[in-house]
């Protein structure tokens, strides 16, 4: 909605900076004009205020007409052309009223002076219109920096959230009864695998708690992490687990929400691996394409139900909504089920930095 509309306050404020315009109309079609003071303030007081209110229309031309760094004379030859409809419009405007006051014989001839008067209005017309768009492109900034901020908030409270459902689900009596089963049985039959185990284990967790107080990390901190969960998993499901990485050097250093490949991971075994007899590759690919990094988790599915993620998604649902808190409509999620394969892709900014 428009940001001076949304509020009666605003829009009081908003007509009163137009209020010292009264006069100086009234000053230029007197002093400049052929009208007497009486006809020039008859004429400008109603005609102020109705352009003020055409002038709110330069909210709508910044909106689709962004002042961006790469397009600026762009905007600025929109808003230009905006600027002298408006003011043409308003000399119309003005004409008409001048009509209505010579009609009702409150000033004879003013519609037969008007024309003289009319480039007057214009000149004064495309100036106003011009410092109205400026002041609803800092509004837009205003509410542009304000979305950021709360988008940013957002981000952060969803991080928190995700990383405390991670580190319960790390901590989930299913996971750790599985891992220390693992343990127990290579205990008696193989010390050094259940001593590998129990490291893969405690490095995982010891990720895991990494994570907590971070709002960003490497995709290529993102990538050791869930290769550390699969390593765990491996224990359990030997050669029917593997992990296969066709990862750019370049995407690795991209800032990326923390805990974000894990639930997809974590789908791609529970929901994919384990449902095979004879297993599979849990494939994740990252590249960046100009200024995009491009994600993807494929997995082998069961042909009879392809794509079906079972409980796997509320993960990607927190997966999609952590990128529209970060990056807002900058970023998608895109789950892509074929024929025996499971794979959902990524796109986001390639944000790199410290």
């Amino acid at each position: 909605m428009h940001p001076i509309l949304s509020r009666r306050g605003r829009l009081g404020l908003y007509l009163l900076a137009w209020a010292p315009l009264v006069p100086l109309a009234a000053v230029l079609l007197a002093g400049w004009g052929q009208s007497g003071w009486g006809e020039a303030l008859a004429l400008a007081l109603p005609l102020v205020p109705v352009y003020a209110y055409l002038c709110l229309a330069a909210w709508y031309v910044v909106r689709g007409v962004r002042l961006g760094a790469a397009l600026p004379l762009g905007a600025l030859a929109a808003q230009l052309a905006a600027a002298l409809l408006s003011g043409a419009l308003w000399v119309a405007l003005g004409w008409i009223w001048a009509a209505a006051l010579d009609g009702l014989g409150a000033f004879p001839g003013a519609a037969r002076r008007f024309p003289g008067q009319a480039h007057l209005l214009f000149a004064l017309g495309v100036p106003l219109y011009l410092a109205a768009a400026a002041v609803h492109y800092g509004l837009a900034a205003l509410e542009a920096s304000r979305q950021a901020e709360a988008r940013a908030l957002a981000a952060r409270v969803l991080a928190r959230e995700s990383e405390l459902k991670a580190l319960k689900a790390r901590l989930d009596p299913h996971f750790l009864f599985n891992s220390l089963n693992a343990v127990a049985a290579l205990a008696g039959s193989d010390p050094a695998a259940a001593r590998r185990m129990a490291i893969l284990l405690s490095e995982f967790l010891r990720r895991s708690l990494a994570l907590e107080a971070r709002e960003d990390v490497p995709l290529g901190e993102e990538l050791a992490h869930a290769a550390a969960y699969l390593a765990v998993e491996r224990v359990r499901f030997g050669e029917r687990l593997a992990l296969a990485e066709e990862v750019d050097e370049a995407s690795r250093s991209c800032r990326v929400p923390p805990l974000l490949l894990q639930p997809l991971v974590e789908n791609a075994v529970r929901h994919g691996i384990a449902q095979l007899l004879e297993g599979g590759v849990v494939r994740v690919a990252a590249r960046v394409e100009g200024s995009r990094l491009k994600v993807a988790v494929e997995n082998p599915s069961d042909p009879v139900h392809p794509g079906g993620t079972g409980g796997g998604g509320l993960g990607l649902a927190n997966v999609e909504a952590r990128l529209a808190a970060r990056f807002g409509g900058g970023a998608r999620l895109d789950v892509r089920p074929g024929a025996g394969t499971f794979r959902v892709e990524i796109e986001m900014p390639a944000e790199s930095g410290g």
